[in-house]
């Protein structure tokens, strides 16, 4: 009966010594296992990173090329309005002018004549 005690006991032994091993792998598994996962997690952040990056870039280019086309669109419209009225703005113009130099040159005479002369 002793010897099977012995028995009993020495397979408790065995069996608390294979448990521990078996924890202790199974806690090792899993801090690997962990790490690799953060690994890849740091990884994948830093592709989204990079791809986030490179989207932002493009993006930027695209609109500063679209920016910069519709600003030539507007100069190419303005020049063709400016050259469609260039006439009628420099005819204009001209009126003016003929208006201003008529209504000065027509004010100094009346003042002219509003003076009494000398003799």
């Amino acid at each position: 009966m002793k010897r099977i005690i012995e028995d009993v006991l020495a397979a408790e032994e065995k069996v608390d010594a294979i448990l521990k091993q078996a924890r202790e792998k199974a806690s090792e598994i899993r801090r690997s296992a962990e790490n690799q996962i953060s690994e890849e997690m740091n990884e994948a952040k830093q592709k989204a990173r990079e791809i986030v990056q490179t989207t932002v870039e493009d993006a930027k280019k695209e609109a500063e090329r679209i920016s910069a086309e519709k600003l030539e669109d507007a100069d190419r419209q303005k020049d063709v309005l400016f050259n469609d009225k260039k006439d009628a703005i420099n005819d204009l113009v001209g009126k003016i002018c003929n208006i201003i130099l008529t209504t000065e040159f027509g004010t100094q005479n009346s003042e002219h004549r509003m003076q009494a002369p000398d003799s």
